[in-house]
């Protein structure tokens, strides 16, 4: 069974970092790409960034370009997530996913981690 975990989670002021990380664990683990997503209070979950295991081609939200950067152990089945300048519209909860190889979607997610950005 494939299990992922989140850390890094916390409260900042605007302007603030912080690094959100992730691992993927399991006998079985293949994925074709991990990534990261996010779901703010009355929202629905969205799309932030993402990697894909072979090659590291990213893909950021457009929201995040140029503040996020997503990255990868290759090794230890772990991505980061940098996010620099931060705004209170980041304020969620995110999440760590994993698309295995031989599924059509994203289909392990993590359990999230808060991230509160205060003005």
């Amino acid at each position: 069974q494939v299990q992922v975990t989140e850390s890094g989670g916390g409260s900042v002021q605007t302007g603030d970092s912080l690094r959100l990380s992730c691992a993927a664990s399991g006998r079985t683990l293949s994925a074709v790409a991990m990534g990261w997503f996010r779901q703010a209070p009355g929202k629905e979950r969205e799309f932030v960034a993402s990697i894909r295991w072979s090659g590291g081609s990213t893909y950021y939200a457009d929201s995040v370009k140029g503040r996020f950067t997503i990255s990868r152990d290759i090794r230890n089945y772990r991505i980061y997530l940098n996010m620099s300048n931060l705004k209170p519209e980041d304020t969620a909860v995110y999440y760590c996913a994993v698309h295995r190889v031989g599924g059509n979607d994203y289909d392990r997610w993590g359990q999230g981690t808060q991230v509160t950005v205060s003005s």
